[in-house]
């Protein structure tokens, strides 16, 4: 096959762009003489068809050529680990699977070049090749990892450890649809993706819709992957021995008549009639993997080729290009037109592609829609009376969480570490723990809606993974531990600010603070989440609250319930507090912020911004002492600190469903104007920086900083500096 450089005549309007085609293809005239997915068809009628495992090898080489043809457009991106497994992507998208995540974020060149190829790119102005290449990894374009705004495409990836949880939320809510995700074997080692597949299958047996791929290449970013020494054997006997009722293995190896030295060969270096055979084992074995995971069985599909397979370089080295890949490097141009295909081909593969699955993926995939919920009606809230009995705020919101998942068949509550040690033992009492063993003692049994593993990465990760494919959830943790599965939480509320669809806000409880942990130790004294989570809501839809009691918890429930493409992070405290507030203060303070919870007039005026609940005590001890030397004090509690940033502090306005609410400067006055002010925190500093930005008054914080074993809360806020003495002390020498 030779190549020629010029643009034929001949080409599509799309393939503007393609630097190189092929004159000819082998037995074209034989296989490529119709789209082997015919009209009005969603799929291949038979994966054994010699004509549909040829038509997949175009579309493997068209993805090859496409991923190396961007990425060296801006001599960046990482073209190594999808070329690997391009066999097994168009295989499953030829039997019709659209619905596909990735565990890799490496792989968005490839995942790119499929949305392309079937039109999804259409839907944001990339109708070319050249568009294509222009808006690569190009702000408005097509980032270097995949996100929440490409079309087509059903969730971000990024950081390891979460392709897997979107697969089987998107599993677990469409359960007549088979969810393939691709898994790099450089990241296979890593214990999250085989302990969350462990809980959920046990969890529900019976959502076995989601379809590992498991790209073994050999290869992780920089050096062979630590499964490269596994034999086929074992590697097989590692996915059953967790779990995976069915394997299915196809090793390019077997089919190589070149003599490649190695456990990991190139198919593309294959004589033409063993890439064929192999393209074609290829397809059966994704179909056979697709039925028996569609049919009830834990399934893997594993394709094991060489990283790198038919471009620029192989191993390792072809992960990423690097400054000296542009598109005049020998080692591209060589490999572009290895990989040229004739423009009948082109024209022959996107037919392929538009037909597959019904259509573009940005019009057939899952997430491209919303998802219809029941209605939830109005929320039995209860509202305590002020200054009557202590209630923990914990339970209080519990009860509508019984109430959300009594209404909602759907809706989850995913907790690592115990609803009944955070006070909210009647979410489960109510709605059950999903568990095989049936036990009215411990409030579990099949079928529940209470989903607790010991990880928060899988508890954060089911969570939002199903709040980002368009269902309800919730995700308890101790304020302590939730750190170990923020990193997903945070790229899903990216993602939800990018997204082209409505979707559920992805709500969390933080419980058992810092406070309340003294004779646990400084293993369970983490309040330093916090600045993670004021860092985080810069970004737009990032809303930290603070309800300082039982009253306020519930209101602030009720509105994260209400939004849509948002993060709501709700910190409570488990214990029984006063009641300070009425539903409709904290209905004002989610508007404004805050809320004034006592004022009294003096010589001078002292405000305290606090942040938090059982904080709060001292605050108010500190007040009397300073009112009793005739000064003033304002007490203000911060419910929603992002409300109080100026709104040129955050990206609130390139955010989906954006947000505009923010305190303007008369109001912010009103709460914080006097002639001292100190915040005050039980968690980070951070948190306070909205307000402490805009105060010009003389100011200080008081804040968390660092933990130890104590018999009280009183005592492990002295030895953190917040006692009423100090509180008052300080705010005296403020004055003076």
């Amino acid at each position: 096959m030779t190549a020629v450089t010029s643009n034929p005549t001949s080409a599509p309007a799309f393939c503007d762009g393609i630097q190189y085609f092929g004159d000819s293809f082998p037995e074209f005239d034989q296989y490529g003489k119709a789209p082997v997915i015919a009209e009005g068809e969603t799929a291949i009628a038979d994966p054994t068809d010699p004509s549909a495992a040829y038509q997949t090898l175009l579309y493997a080489d068209a993805l090859r050529y496409l991923t190396l043809q961007i990425t060296g457009s801006k001599a960046s991106g990482h073209p190594g680990g999808f070329a690997s497994q391009a066999e097994a992507y168009a295989a499953l998208v030829m039997l019709g699977h659209k619905n596909f995540v990735t565990e890799v974020g490496h792989h968005a060149p490839g995942f790119y070049s499929a949305m392309f190829l079937d039109r999804s790119l259409e839907d944001m102005g990339i109708e070319t090749v050249q568009q294509m290449r222009d808006r690569f990894r190009e702000r408005h374009g097509l980032l270097g990892h995949l996100s929440g705004q490409i079309p087509g495409l059903l969730a971000p990836a990024g950081p390891l450890g979460q392709g897997q949880h979107f697969a089987m939320a998107g599993a677990k809510l469409h359960p007549d649809k088979l969810f393939p995700f691709t898994v790099g074997d450089g990241g296979l080692g890593e214990p999250y993706i085989m302990s969350a597949f462990g809980h959920f299958h046990t969890a529900y047996p019976d959502v076995t819709n989601f379809l590992p791929v498991l790209v073994w290449n050999g290869y992780s970013q920089e050096h062979h992957s630590m499964v490269s020494i596994l034999s086929n054997e074992q590697m097989i006997a590692y996915w059953r021995g967790n779990g995976f009722e069915e394997v299915v293995l196809i090793n390019a190896k077997d089919f190589d008549d070149q003599n490649q030295p190695g456990d990991f060969v190139d198919s593309t270096a294959f004589s033409f009639n063993q890439r064929l055979e192999f393209t074609k084992a290829v397809l059966v074995a994704a179909d056979k993997a697709a039925r028996s995971a569609l049919g009830g069985k834990l399934t893997v599909f594993i394709i094991k080729q060489l990283k790198g397979a038919g471009v620029h370089a192989r191993g390792a080295k072809s992960h990423n290009l690097y400054g000296h890949h542009t598109l005049d490097n020998p080692d591209i141009v060589n490999a572009l037109k290895a990989r040229a295909l004739p423009p009948a081909a082109w024209e022959l593969v996107r037919t392929n592609c538009d037909r597959a699955n019904g259509g573009p993926a940005s019009k057939t995939v899952v997430t491209e829609f919303v998802l219809p919920l029941p209605d939830l009606g109005t929320l039995p809230l209860e509202e305590y009376a002020v200054g009557g009995d202590p209630k923990v705020s914990t339970t209080a919101m519990g009860k509508l969480v019984a109430y959300v998942g009594q209404t909602d068949p759907g809706y989850v509550v995913t907790n690592a570490d115990g609803n009944e040690a955070s006070g909210i033992a009647n979410i489960n009492q109510a709605l059950k723990i999903i568990h095989p063993v049936e036990d009215p003692l411990y409030n579990q049994k099949p079928g529940g809606q209470v989903y607790e593993p010991l990880s928060e990465d899988a508890c954060a990760g089911l969570a939002a993974g199903l709040a980002l494919f368009g269902s309800r959830t919730l995700w308890c943790s101790y304020e302590s531990f939730a750190i170990n599965g923020l990193p997903i939480w945070q790229t899903v509320t990216q993602a939800m600010a990018e997204l082209r669809r409505p979707t559920p806000s992805t709500i969390t409880l933080f419980t058992a603070g810092a406070l309340e942990q003294g004779r646990n130790g400084w293993t369970h004294q983490r309040p330093e989440i916090e600045a993670y989570f004021a860092a985080m809501t810069r970004n737009g839809n990032v809303f930290p609250l603070f309800p300082p009691d039982a009253n306020s918890i519930q209101v602030c429930y009720e509105w994260g319930l209400s939004t849509q493409n948002k993060g709501i992070v709700i910190t409570a405290s488990k214990s029984p507090l006063p009641i300070r507030t009425t539903f409709e203060q904290t209905r004002q303070a989610l508007r404004d912020g805050c809320l004034v919870l006592h004022e009294s007039q003096g010589s001078q005026t002292i405000v305290f911004a606090v942040i938090g609940d059982m904080v709060l005590n001292p605050v108010f001890e500190a007040a009397k002492q300073l009112e009793a030397q005739e000064f003033g004090v304002r007490v203000v509690s911060v419910i929603s600190p992002r409300r109080l940033y100026r709104p040129t502090d955050v990206a609130w306005e390139i955010c989906s469903e954006a947000d505009s609410g923010f305190l303007d400067e008369a109001g912010f006055d009103r709460c914080f104007g006097g002639d001292a002010l100190i915040g005050v925190t039980g968690g980070a500093s951070a948190m306070l920086e909205p307000i402490m930005l805009r105060s010009n008054a003389k100011r200080d914080t008081f804040a968390w900083k660092r933990g130890e074993t104590t018999a009280s809360p009183g005592e492990l806020m002295a030895l953190n500096g917040i006692t009423p003495e100090s509180l008052a002390r300080r705010a005296l020498q403020l004055l003076s």
